[in-house]
């Protein structure tokens, strides 16, 4: 029984065009090596992202020597797999060459998108868990591909990207060196309100919020006198990691604005017109009653 699988083992499929006998036995070893290799490949990656995850690596970081690694091992495991073919990789320079121009003309989308994800991955100007903004939407990144990025939106949708419109478009990262944003609260008293109490109030409401940052200093601007109200603007920086954070503080702050307005006497405007009549003329006035009471 040995004897026959030895002679089906090395039974002869076909020659190779350098007179290389490729039998059965080969082309079994190579599937074999070719899945193995795939898995081990994505298992290596799994343990290093494991052990840089406990070493506090960034995870884009850590996503791109994940990505080196799978395929620098698959190019290995694709080189030694025609190595026990017995096919040199110069064999194939004139199929590559041809391959190239035809992909070159067929596929120019996917190749940009695919040289311009490993652009992303190499400058890094957009990293896993930064909060972007695009084309009048922001969301957190989640997973830069060969191919596309996926952003999570703030409303819960995701979104993929094509990598090269990230390199093509202006893109606002919200995280890029720090997580630092300075952003402003207006508020509209009525006029006759006692603007330095007015504009002390305020400071307190924002330099009581915990996330408000005590430098650079928060500052209020008594903006102009509006149509309604007199109007103020409070200026301050606060560290938030995407747009969800920054409203919510917004909100707090003005909570607290409301509270102390509310203790002091102090009204917040709102929208109000005067309409005067002209008392040298007779004002005509008519009662229209309804039909039913004339019947």
């Amino acid at each position: 029984m040995l004897d026959d699988f030895r002679a089906v083992w090395d039974t002869a499929l076909f020659t190779a065009s350098n007179n290389q006998v490729i039998t059965i036995g080969q082309i079994v070893l190579v599937i074999f090596l070719l899945v193995f290799g795939y898995l081990g490949s994505r298992f290596f990656g799994y343990l290093l992202g494991k052990r840089l995850s406990a070493a506090k690596v960034r995870p884009d970081v850590i996503y791109v020597l994940k990505r080196i690694v799978f395929f620098g091992i698959l190019i290995l495991v694709v080189i030694t797999a025609l190595g026990l073919l017995g096919i040199p990789m110069t064999a194939f320079a004139f199929a590559t060459g041809a391959l190239a121009i035809g992909v070159g003309f067929g596929a120019q989308n996917i190749i940009n998108n695919f040289i311009s994800g490993w652009i992303l991955m190499a400058e890094r100007p957009i990293r896993i868990d930064d909060f972007i903004e695009l084309d009048n939407a922001t969301g957190v990144v989640e997973q830069v591909g060969t191919r596309s990025t996926r952003i999570r939106r703030s409303d819960g949708v995701h979104m993929l990207v094509p990598n090269s419109l990230l390199l093509e478009r202006t893109v606002v990262n919200w995280t890029l060196v720090d997580e630092e944003i300075r952003t402003s609260v207006r508020v509209g008293v009525a006029y006759g309100s006692p603007v330095e109490k007015v504009a002390e109030l305020i400071l307190q409401a924002v330099t009581e919020q915990a996330e408000s940052k005590a430098k650079p200093a928060p500052s209020i601007v008594f903006e102009d006198f509006g149509d309604n109200a007199l109007i103020f603007d409070a200026f301050f920086w606060c560290d938030v990691g995407g747009e969800k954070a920054l409203r919510e503080i917004r909100s707090a702050i003005r909570f607290r604005i409301s509270e102390f307005f509310e203790e002091n006497g102090i009204v917040i405007a709102f929208p109000q017109r005067d309409v005067h009549l002209d008392a040298s003329r007779p004002l005509e006035i008519r009662m229209i009653g309804d039909r039913n009471d004339n019947a």
